[in-house]
């Protein structure tokens, strides 16, 4: 799942549910040598290239949260240089549009879990692809 599907994933569909945004990222594993079990945020990452359009970037940039962006790369350890708060000229900033390029397109999650802020429901994440379907009872 790549960083710029997260920020437009919300569960709100759920009974109860009334933002359901935004979705935590996370996974747990369990270390045998001191048994005890730990948050760290996602289970595979994959880093691939793909092809900068600083065009589309520059387009994209306004339909998102950036700080839910920026957030979720800090919590899979890709934040990088990425910085906290968008700048003001980032239409016209080659060297920012690479950085939200990178973060946005070529960062993905192959396999953890969302996580809805209001209801706690897990959404696995198998294969890069978030399952964001609902059982009959919380429709």
């Amino acid at each position: 799942m790549k960083l710029l599907t997260h920020n437009m994933l919300t569960s709100r569909a759920m009974k109860g549910v009334t933002v359901g945004y935004p979705l935590k990222i996370i996974v747990s594993y369990f270390l045998l040598f001191i048994k005890i079990q730990i948050t760290i945020h996602a289970r595979d990452i994959r880093v691939s290239e793909v092809d900068f359009n600083p065009e589309y970037i520059a387009r994209i940039i306004p339909k998102l949260d950036w700080t839910v962006l920026w957030k979720a790369a800090e919590s899979i350890g890709h934040v990088g240089e990425l910085p906290q708060i968008l700048i003001e000229d980032f239409e016209t900033n080659e060297d920012f549009l690479k950085k939200a390029h990178h973060i946005l397109l070529e960062v993905e999650v192959i396999n953890g879990d969302l996580l809805c802020p209001e209801s706690g429901r897990k959404f696995p994440i198998n294969d890069g692809i978030p399952n964001m379907l609902l059982n009959e009872d919380e429709i």
